[in-house]
């Protein structure tokens, strides 16, 4: 166990190595932070307003509430994808010892939208068919769909690196996402898990940290303290998602170089990332 706990950190540290250097791709989840939120805005205020979000608090959906949380999920899927490929197309130009920048990752997800588009499609509606599944089927449903929400993220890991490097639908990127995931199967993903780990509890901590200085914030009767604090703790929760999403993009490039090359690449040590994803007998 204390192995394991040992491998993640070093691959963290090792995804970390290479954003500190490429301080740049901070840009992307950021961006994709910044657009999620206004999209989700633009779909749930008037949805709201509109009382359509009654519909879902009861379970039951009519076509035009199943239609609009369909639209919902393919814009979402499709922003957060868009500014992943561009996060894994730099981080690529990286690692083969090039110098990307935010232009380079963007032009390379702009020359996939198509394919983009349509791994979203098949993402919403994956997305779709798994609460469809939770909400008719109860306590079993919700657990099957848990299930099946890993399998299709495991299965899905490495599809976004297929999609930049080669001219495949998205249909063919799941496949090969699922092979390569084959040949390089590690324990868990270890250092996925161990990135989720971390700034779980980093993100654990700032909320506690927060409410204990919103109290005191409070305590001083002061809605201006109370509302920098706040404003404060927020930012510190979203800066904290944003690196994660970088350091998750960073990692996924560099296993599928290993899985792909055998190499991860500049900042990866080759020991160290075969050894996490070790190849199957």
């Amino acid at each position: 166990m204390l192995t394991r706990f040992s491998r993640s950190w070093s691959l963290m540290r090792a995804s970390g190595s290479v954003l500190m250097a490429n301080k740049r791709l901070l840009v992307f989840p950021a961006l994709s932070s910044i657009c999620t939120l206004v999209v989700a805005a633009s779909f749930l205020v008037p949805a709201y307003a509109g009382g359509l979000l009654k519909h879902f608090d009861r379970g039951h959906m009519t076509p035009g509430s199943a239609a609009w949380l369909f639209a919902f999920y393919l814009v979402q899927y499709f922003i957060v994808i868009f500014f992943n490929s561009a996060l894994v197309g730099a981080v690529l130009i990286y690692l083969r010892g090039g110098s990307p920048t935010v232009r380079d990752g963007l032009g390379i997800a702009v020359s996939k939208l198509s394919s983009i588009l349509g791994y979203a499609v098949i993402s919403a509606t994956i997305g779709m068919v798994l609460r469809a599944i939770q909400e008719r089927t109860g306590f079993i449903g919700r657990w099957v769909a848990g299930l099946l929400g890993v399998a299709w993220t495991l299965a899905t890991f490495l599809v976004v690196p297929v999609l930049v490097t080669k001219d495949v639908g998205p249909i063919d990127a799941v496949r090969e996402s699922a092979q390569l995931l084959k040949r390089t199967w590690g324990e868990s993903l270890i250092g996925n898990v161990g990135i989720g780990l971390a700034f779980g509890l980093l993100t654990f901590f700032v909320i506690l940290a927060g409410m204990a200085l919103v109290f005191l914030a409070a305590s001083s009767h002061s809605i201006g303290a109370i509302v920098l604090t706040v404003a404060l703790c927020i930012a510190a929760v979203l800066t904290l998602a944003v690196i994660q999403g970088a350091l998750h993009g960073i990692y996924s490039a560099a296993v599928y170089r290993y899985a792909e090359e055998g190499d991860a690449g500049t900042g990866f040590d080759k020991a160290l990332v075969a050894d996490a994803f070790k190849i199957k007998a």
